[in-house]
């Protein structure tokens, strides 16, 4: 299946079923993918086929063309909803990610100040101080958690490295609220086996996470794009509202995407 790289370090804008009209913001090379995820559903490919050697864009580049992208966007009366911190890989491994969100936002302030910043991130750093500061400031903290099952998280998420899902529950629950959750639930197989994290065996315990973790909103997910890997499906309608009816059965907001 066709998948595709984010030009940078700006791209878009383009209408998120999440977010509503989204600038985005690559803090990934161009050329390739640098992600501690290697995700099987991932709309950039996989790491081994987007393989890059060249340096991550810097804090000054990227606030470079950002400040021209808003600056077109706002004489032209079509300023963004939402300022997005994502890209061929995840952000907030860009050793400048800090330094980024501060321009973000200097730049969000100045240039289209109803706008929201928000970051799509793995949370696979949320648990590093200078991080998680960072993602204190934006309005939107959008992090992962598919699963805490182990092993459809080496098969489905394939973490880079070391990967511990209680570490990044304990980093999740430690934003004291200030977190939204993103969970992709899908169907189908891989390797001749089932990739379906909508039954009770994935479900269950991924609540109990959400009600230790207290998000200020949990978005339910599922494919939208074409895939590296054949045989994978989307999660059906009716598991997707099912799912979101126990969610908000615990008190927390969420939303659905088809």
């Amino acid at each position: 299946m066709a998948t595709y790289l984010n030009p940078g370090p700006v791209f878009g804008p383009v209408r998120s079923r999440r977010l509503g009209v989204s600038l985005g913001v690559n803090l990934a090379p161009a050329d390739g993918k640098r992600c501690s995820f290697d995700c099987v559903y991932c709309e950039n490919g996989t790491n081994d086929e987007r393989p890059t050697s060249s340096p991550w864009p810097t804090a000054a580049q990227v606030a470079e063309a950002l400040g021209a992208r808003l600056r077109d966007m706002s004489a032209a009366g079509e300023p963004p909803d939402v300022i997005t911190l994502a890209g061929n890989g995840e952000p907030t491994a860009n050793p400048e990610f800090p330094e980024v969100v501060d321009a973000v936002l200097s730049l969000r302030d100045e240039l289209c100040p109803k706008a929201r910043v928000a970051v799509l991130s793995n949370a696979t750093m949320a648990h590093v101080p200078a991080v998680r500061d960072a993602l204190l400031r934006v309005d939107d903290n959008i992090l992962k958690l598919d699963t805490v099952d182990g092993d459809f998280i080496r098969r489905v998420d394939r973490p880079v490295g070391g990967y511990d899902v209680g570490r990044v529950v304990d980093a999740l629950a430690a934003f004291g609220g200030r977190v939204m959750v993103q969970s992709m639930f899908l169907g189908g197989e891989l390797d001749g086996r089932s990739v379906d994290n909508t039954g009770e065996a994935y479900v269950g315990p991924w609540l109990e996470a959400l009600a230790r973790i207290r998000p200020e909103a949990v978005m339910v997910y599922t494919i939208a794009r074409d895939t590296p890997f054949q045989g994978l499906r989307k999660a059906s309608p009716e598991a997707l509202d099912s799912i979101a009816a126990r969610v908000r059965a615990l008190g927390l907001e969420c939303s659905v995407s088809y």
